[in-house]
């Protein structure tokens, strides 16, 4: 397993729009992938999961990766995020 902290930027946080984004790139991924927020676990492949969360703006969040290919897919969703999601 490997895994990242990183800020969420977006002004808006996470909501619908990016969430579909973020569940998109994390769908392709063949890596189970989880975000923590705080004490919680989402399941990044599931939009309702990411709405539910309420990942605002400036929110630091904890990307894991558990797979065969867990670094590449780690660096895309980085890479994803760190690129506003759409916004």
């Amino acid at each position: 397993m490997v895994s990242q902290k990183i800020t969420v930027t977006n002004k808006s946080g996470i909501h619908a729009r990016p969430a579909s984004e973020l569940a998109a790139v994390c769908t392709k991924c063949s890596s189970d992938v989880t975000i923590l927020v705080g004490e919680r676990k989402v399941n990044a492949k599931s939009i309702l999961n990411l709405m539910a969360a309420a990942i605002r703006c400036g929110t630091e969040i904890t990307v894991e990766c558990n797979g065969a290919t867990e670094k590449e897919d780690l660096e895309k969703i980085i890479n994803a995020i760190a690129s506003g999601l759409g916004e």
